[in-house]
């Protein structure tokens, strides 16, 4: 049995997926995405998003949160920072935050993870997921839609084309809907 591989992330109306570019974060929404990291014991990210995490959810060396988190932001903090983190880079010479590098051919490296035993491997990103799902990779896609029309920015999934079928349906009050999709069975 392989670990699920559940890609999740933020997307526009309009299909964007710049994380300035949907609604600002709230005590709802961050405490939704705290439970999606549960979901999971590893993170794997593309070099883009690794550092793009890092340099906001990783404990300073002080120990002590930035001034700028709320109790929301804190606990999603909480979780992410020790997690195992494995990182997709033919650039990056080293990763730290608990992660590990993954060279050469990504597509048989994510193979194996899966084989290793765990809850799940959470995917974020925009190219590596994409590269994931045209090899059909990814087991769950859960996509929370900002009522916003970016105009601009990288699209979800460009270039790719996957069926996948309905789980789970969920509004925030923001106006933010999360929508839970599983790939679904080729004919």
């Amino acid at each position: 049995m392989t670990q699920p591989l559940r890609y999740a992330i933020n997307v526009t109306l309009d299909g964007c997926v710049h994380h300035e570019l949907g609604l600002p974060p709230d005590a709802e929404f961050m405490a939704f995405w705290t439970d999606e990291l549960r979901r999971s014991d590893t993170l794997l990210y593309g070099r883009v998003t690794y550092e793009l995490m890092k340099s906001a959810w990783r404990r300073p060396e002080s120990g002590e949160w930035p001034d700028w988190m709320d109790a929301s932001e804190v606990a999603f903090a909480e979780v992410m920072d020790p997690m195992r983190k494995v990182v997709a880079s033919g650039t990056l010479d080293a990763a730290d935050w608990n992660a590990e590098l993954v060279r050469g051919d990504v597509v048989e490296a994510i193979r194996r993870l899966e084989e290793e035993p765990g809850r799940g491997i959470s995917l974020g990103g925009v190219k590596l997921p994409a590269a994931l799902a045209a090899e059909g990779l990814i087991d769950e896609y859960t996509f929370v839609v900002h009522p916003v029309v970016a105009g601009r920015g990288p699209r979800l999934l460009e270039g790719v084309g996957v069926k996948l079928e309905l789980r789970e349906r969920r509004e925030f009050r923001s106006g933010a809907v999360v929508q839970r999709f599983r790939r679904a069975e080729q004919d």
